[in-house]
């Protein structure tokens, strides 16, 4: 890995259920090539995905912008869906606002938000009603 930052930008389609994920496997597939340990992809790439779905799933889709540096990787989705109206009741394990025909395809189980928040070294999320969810992710590189 070179000490340089790389910076990756992604539009995330949100009409498109099945082309959900493509930004976080692109990422996987990037920090594969520069040398970043497993552990720290898996990481990266859990909390990525789960929070592209949500922007699928409930915001119409979004952008996501990927900085990596040698000390970390930092997402940050950003959307303008409806925002989230209580976000310590959605950080609850099982709480979901998914609708039925989503969760009959097997997504919606209320398990993004505390997945990102586990496997995420740092996590803030910040929404207004009506505006949007900005949702940053960061996971360290030990040195």
């Amino acid at each position: 890995m070179t000490d340089e930052i790389l910076s990756l930008n992604y539009q995330v389609n949100g009409s498109d259920l099945q082309s959900a994920g493509v930004a976080s496997s692109d990422v996987k597939k990037v920090l594969r090539k520069l040398g970043v340990s497993p552990e720290i992809i898996r990481k990266v790439a859990i909390s990525m995905y789960e929070a592209e779905i949500n922007m699928v799933i409930h915001a119409n889709g979004g952008t996501i912008d990927v900085s990596i540096s040698p000390e970390q990787i930092k997402v940050v989705l950003a959307d303008n869906g409806p925002g989230i109206a209580n976000i310590d009741l959605a950080m609850k394990e099982g709480y979901s606002t998914a609708p039925q025909t989503i969760r009959e395809m097997g997504f919606g189980a209320g398990m993004g938000l505390p997945n990102i928040k586990k496997y995420a070294d740092i996590m803030n999320i910040t929404s207004e009603l009506g505006k949007g969810t900005t949702v940053e992710i960061i996971v360290n590189i030990p040195q």
